[in-house]
């Protein structure tokens, strides 16, 4: 048992970190159900669309989960698509996603419970994977703008909530449209914390809202103009600036 709650469990050549009761009668199934084949045989397999294809809906527990695997983007994938330099447990992506996640949901932020990780060591190198609990009947913003345009109090919600992180120094690595969920009452999440951190008040904050408005920029342009006008980020930013200590 870690100190986060998360049960290690060594495998042939890794290990597995897991929330036992949430796993229920999985546990038993052990390294399976990181395998999509192992639940397309159970007829419990969808694909998530988007990213970078390594993403499944899974049949499993209340609300349902979703297997991601960990790839590569940019220049590094051209090496490898999914492995990474060992340099220890400790800095594997999926536990430390796993932990971080852990955390937040202690905290009562919007984001979905961990399930489990996994790690897989070959030599110099590893692979990994993720569980975590689906939230249910909630699409990405970039899905929803779509879909149709967005009312001024979605974007005062988005930028409100994205405060409650700040606030409580959640580091989004990659804040974008896609990380955003929204259900079908208006609730908003957000997901995707690899490489994600907790950190003191900072630029970082800024940053991360950059990076969301380059990421609304370039999927807004093949869309109708009402989608992302000037008025949508004005305001996201005056939700954001209505909660204290944001900044």
């Amino acid at each position: 048992m870690t100190k986060d709650g998360g049960r290690r469990i060594a495998t042939a050549n890794g290990a597995i970190l897991a929330d036992a009761g949430a796993l229920g009668d999985c546990a038993e199934a052990g390294e399976s159900i990181f395998d999509p084949k192992f639940w397309l045989e159970r007829g419990g397999l969808a694909p998530v669309m988007g990213g970078r294809g390594a993403a499944w809906f899974l049949a499993a527990g209340p609300r349902g989960w979703v297997l991601r695997r960990y790839r590569r983007g940019g220049f590094m994938a051209r090496i490898s698509r999914s492995g990474y330099w060992w340099a220890g447990e400790p800095r594997v992506r999926a536990f430390a996603e796993y932990r971080l996640l852990e955390i937040l949901v202690r905290r009562g932020l919007p984001v979905p419970a961990p399930i489990a990780a996994r790690y897989r060591r070959r030599g110099f190198t590893y692979r990994c994977d993720i569980i975590v609990e689906r939230i249910a009947g909630a699409q990405p913003l970039s899905s929803m703008l779509a879909q149709a345009a967005l009312g001024d109090e979605s974007w005062r919600t988005i930028g409100a909530v994205l405060a409650r992180f700040h606030a409580a120094g959640v580091d989004h690595a990659d804040l974008n449209a896609h990380n955003i969920l929204i259900g079908a009452d208006g609730a908003v999440s957000v997901i995707d914390f690899d490489r994600g951190r907790l950190r003191g008040p900072g630029g970082w904050r800024l940053r991360n809202l950059r990076r969301l408005r380059r990421s609304l920029g370039k999927i807004s342009r093949a869309l109708p103009p009402d989608r992302f006008p000037e008025t949508a980020w004005k305001c996201l930013l005056a939700g954001y600036e209505s909660k204290p200590g944001a900044r």
